[in-house]
């Protein structure tokens, strides 16, 4: 009987079998695999590989787990990181409990802090030293160590950003902040009911290249740079010590804001060397006219 499909009708049974099988008489299997032949395996249909077979879940979330958490670790390090508000001293702007998220992306580009700006740095020393830190658990160590939960034993401050390398600053008694000369309109920012400076008048300081002078929004409720006037860079922080930026409160939902930069920052002539860029560019300007006038003389000196 031949192998084959069926016609729908019923044929002879000692018909004779067409021979096509190849020289020696081997026969060809229905599915016209050669068995052994190129591109066989024995028999699965269509001469394919077979099917790899695929790996439970439970063994792949090891290695899921893994790839997060080293993801974690490096946007902790180079991109963002959270931080938890400890104190009253950024009130209204940042209360106690908060949590924000701090840009580090940008100072690995050489952008150094800018008036105006909220930023996290650490302890420049001295500034903490009678805050006691709590210990931390486990858990809590290796949260904060992949970048999913603010550390509770970094010794890590947030404050505003007033005046920064170069400029001069200034606070007398019931009067304003001044930054080199031009007077900061502070109400959009400083705590409802706080003078700029009255519980500590400073100045006028010359802020040195590479350094920052800060301030808490709550301005009777923050020992700044006002109050380490006395330890090394006079109450200034080195740039160095800056983590980064806080560009947004993520937590708690309700409490969820931007933190821009206030207008008073962006005001004509605040930069020091803005202000002093006219002067620069009318001396620079009159000088070639000054020594073409001296050389004229001169000449005419000499010819009379």
């Amino acid at each position: 009987m031949a192998v084959g499909a069926r016609s729908g009708h019923d044929e002879p049974e000692d018909r004779p079998e067409r021979d096509d099988s190849p020289a020696g008489g081997a026969a060809v299997p229905p599915d016209g695999d050669g068995g052994g032949g190129p591109g066989g395996d024995g028999g699965t249909p269509g001469g394919g590989r077979p099917p790899r077979k695929q790996r439970s879940f439970w063994m792949e979330l090891p290695l899921l787990i893994g790839i997060a958490l080293i993801l974690a670790l490096l946007i902790k390090t180079f991109l963002i990181q959270a931080f938890s508000i400890p104190s009253d001293s950024m009130q209204n702007t940042l209360q106690r409990g908060d949590r924000v998220l701090v840009d580090k992306l940008t100072p690995w580009f050489g952008s150094e802090p800018e008036r105006g700006e909220v930023v996290v740095f650490h302890d420049p020393g001295g500034w903490l030293q009678d805050t006691a830190t709590p210990e931390p658990n486990v858990a809590q160590k290796f949260l904060s160590f992949i970048g999913l939960m603010p550390s509770s034993e970094d010794k890590d401050l947030i404050k505003r950003v007033i005046a920064v390398g170069g400029d001069t600053v200034e606070c007398k008694e019931n009067g304003p902040v001044t930054v080199n000369g031009k007077v900061l309109d502070e109400k959009s920012f400083i705590f409802p009911g706080n003078t700029p400076c009255n519980d500590k008048p400073f100045g006028p300081i010359k802020v040195e290249e590479g350094r920052i002078f800060v301030m808490g929004d709550h301005r009777q409720n923050s020992l700044d740079s006002r109050y380490h006037q006395e330890l090394p860079g006079k109450g200034t922080v080195s740039n160095d010590e800056v983590v980064g930026r806080a560009i947004v409160v993520a937590w708690p939902v309700g409490r969820w804001a931007t933190l821009p930069i206030p207008s008073t920052f962006d005001q004509p002539g605040l930069n020091a060397a803005a202000a002093m860029a006219p002067a620069a560019l009318g001396v620079a300007g009159a000088l070639p006219l000054v020594l073409w006038r001296r050389r004229r003389l001169t000449v005419g000196r000499t010819a009379g």
